[in-house]
Formats: structure tokens, sequence, C-alpha cells
């Protein structure tokens, strides 16, 4: 309490909050290591405090402040100088649950999230902004691939295993020239704040440099429920730049993080296992 009790001293002499029946909460932080604080002002979430690591709280200040006309993201109102902690605005909602149909929430972020995407010059790497960079995308679907397979082991058969192993050439081929865009990188359920069965915004990024079709695939996968083609087309009917995509290309991608999402599954959300497990049955057919 005693970093959290000079946080709100701080922000106090600044200006950016008041004593004026000031409550602060703190959240379960879910899958990531830093802090978590909500100020409350008079019974109102106001603010939310992040406190974690300088290279995390750096990374999620410069991509919320790069994206500041995505409605969907919060506003960053404060940064410490050594980059200990971050302060943005409270979406009013709850992650998780009471989410609405996923064809609603997938259509209202491809229009007003990854549609707004932008490029990055060629010359920056690939991978994890505050991470491991990566010589090329088809390295780091390689390690996400590596890591999938050992979590998941004997779960699925090993023919399943080599075919989505194969299934990595047939990728390479389309991210060959892939375009290097600036995106959020954990766009699943988690981190989606819902109000009233909509989808009303987004939190924790964990930024990537990387194609756009990753958020887009990560978050249809990025829960069990309506795992089908016709909530997958539609959705991606909204997408800038559709016509690029193959409807093979779209499947393959859809399949691959299928399958690196249900080794995340069995180590994060093992509830969630058993819905994925169907899902693939059905989505296996895809592979070659």
């Amino acid at each position: 309490m005693e970093k959290i009790n000079e946080i709100i001293d701080l922000l106090m002499n600044k200006g950016l909050i008041k004593n004026d029946c000031l409550e602060v909460k703190r959240l379960k932080s879910g899958t990531t290591d830093g802090i978590i604080y909500t100020i409350l002002n008079k019974n109102m979430p106001t603010f939310v405090i992040k406190i974690d690591q300088p290279k995390i709280i750096s990374a999620t200040e410069e991509f919320l402040l790069a994206y500041t006309k995505v409605k969907l993201l919060p506003d960053v109102h404060y940064t410490d100088h050594k980059k200990e902690f971050i302060v943005y605005s409270y979406i009013p909602g709850e992650t998780h649950y009471h989410r609405g149909t996923k064809l609603e929430w997938m259509k209202i972020l491809t229009q007003e999230l990854f549609n707004h995407y932008e490029k990055v010059d060629t010359v920056i790497p690939w991978g994890r902004v505050n991470g491991i960079h990566r010589s090329s995308w088809s390295d780091f679907n390689q390690s996400s691939f590596e890591s999938a397979k050992m979590n998941i082991g004997k779960l699925l058969p090993n023919e399943d295993h080599n075919r989505v192993e194969l299934l990595l050439n047939t990728l390479k081929t389309y991210h060959h020239q892939e375009e290097k865009y600036y995106i959020h990188g954990d766009t699943g359920v988690h981190n989606f704040v819902y109000a009233c069965n909509q989808l009303k915004g987004v939190i924790d990024p964990s930024p990537l440099i990387g194609p756009k079709i990753y958020d887009f695939t990560y978050a249809f996968c990025s829960s069990p429920d309506s795992l089908d083609l016709h909530t997958l087309f539609s959705s991606f009917s909204l997408w800038n730049g559709n016509a690029s995509f193959s409807k093979e290309q779209l499947l393959n991608e859809v399949v691959f993080q299928l399958y690196t999402r249900i080794g995340v599954c069995i180590k994060v959300h093992p509830h969630d296992l058993n819905g994925y497990m169907e899902a693939w049955e059905e989505w296996r057919k895809f592979l070659q």
C-alpha cells in the first residue's frame, strides 16, 4: 500500500485528482504481472493506475498515445517519468462476461480498432515491442507453434501436430511480403470491456509488430463460443483490404491461431478446454 499511497499523493500534488470522497481499490490483474488499482470519486470509478516494469509501462503508454483517436482504448492521463506506473481513464463494464454475440463484438473490433492500425517502417523488427524480436513473422509463428505443441502434448494426436507444422510452410508463403503493423498484441475477451452486452473498450495492450490478421484471429479464437464460419466471414467482411485475403488464407490463419490458443488455454484457461476441443474437431478438417 505504501507505493500506491505515494502515487496518490503525487497525483494530488499535480492536481490530477482531488481528495473528495476518494477511494482506491485494488483489482484482480488476471494474466498480467502488474498491479492494477481503480480510483473512485464519490463511489464512481474514474481512473486506473497500473504499476509494472518500466518496459511494460513504456510500451503501454506509447501504444495508447499512438491510437488516441481509437475510442475503444482508454485515454492516458499521466505516466511516471521513471515509467513505474501509468494512469489512464476507467472504462465502465466488465471483462469476459455479458459479451453479447461474438459476431457483434467482432464487428465493432474490426471497424473501430483493427481498421485503424497503422503500418510501421520495414526496418522495425517483428515481434513484441518490449520483448523478443524476430527476423520474420514466420519465426514468430514457429516459436508459437513450439510452445503450443509442448503444452498440448498428447491431448492431440501426432498427426494433428505434424499437419499444423506443415501449415507453417503455407503461412510462410502468405507472410513473405507481409506488411508490418503496430498492433495491440493481446486482443482477447480477457482484455475486452463489455457493458449491456456490448463491447465498450479494449485494455492492456502487449504491443506487437506484426500483421493485422494476427489480432483479428486472436480475438476470434479468444473464446470457445461461436467459432463458426458465419461469424468469421461476416465480421471479416468489414475488414479494410479483405479482398487481398483468399478464403483459404483466412481459414489457415484461424486454424493455426486456434491450435496455439488450445496451448494457451491448457496453461491459463483450463475451464475453456472442452469447448476448444469441440471446435478443433471441426476446424482440423481444414488442415491439408
